[in-house]
């Protein structure tokens, strides 16, 4: 789904929330859960009816990174139901500091800038893969649905391909997946 018309006029009816800061980050011994505010958090009542996504990074394998965007996470579970065997959790190390978090599973890594604005970077040992910045995630209530999004930054050349089975052309670039 389009949700402008051209690069910053939101289509009528579109409302957009895009994570500006980081609120809050809960490390877990699997898992690196980031609630990004979708404002500028300067006194407790800014916080005050405003949409708070949860980020959540973990790794079901070696040099993977899972990423969840939601919002208002619960929901009655959809029957029916069947229990995944149990995998091998793979090595995760997880650093948090003042200035960052990071999550790395492998030569894979996950960066979240927690001082200033949101960014987030990707990087393969220490060289950046992709990065997600101002406007590249967010939340869209549309008026009949809300959607998620995501949008990573490509460097000229770079191909998106694969993401599961679809009858669609084989580079992904520009598609909405």
């Amino acid at each position: 789904m389009k949700f402008t018309d051209g690069y910053w006029h939101m289509r009528p009816g579109i409302t957009p929330h895009f994570p500006i800061q980081v609120h809050e980050v809960a490390v877990e011994p699997d898992a690196l859960t980031v609630y990004a505010a979708t404002k500028r958090l300067n006194t407790r009542g800014d916080t005050l009816n405003l949409p708070l996504l949860t980020v959540r990074y973990s790794s079901p394998m070696d040099d993977i990174i899972r990423v969840t965007i939601t919002h208002h996470q619960g929901r009655r579970a959809k029957q029916p139901a069947f229990e995944l065997l149990p995998q091998p959790a793979p090595a995760i190390t997880i650093h948090d500091d003042a200035q960052a978090a990071t999550l790395t599973s492998g030569r894979l890594s996950v960066r979240v800038e927690k001082a200033g604005d949101w960014r987030i970077e990707f990087k393969d040992g220490d060289q950046v893969i992709t990065s997600s910045g101002w406007r590249g995630m967010g939340m869209i209530d549309a008026p009949q649905e809300r959607y998620m999004h995501e949008q990573l930054a490509l460097g000229v050349g770079e191909c998106v391909y694969g993401l599961g089975e679809r009858f669609t052309p084989f580079v992904r670039n520009g598609q909405v997946v």
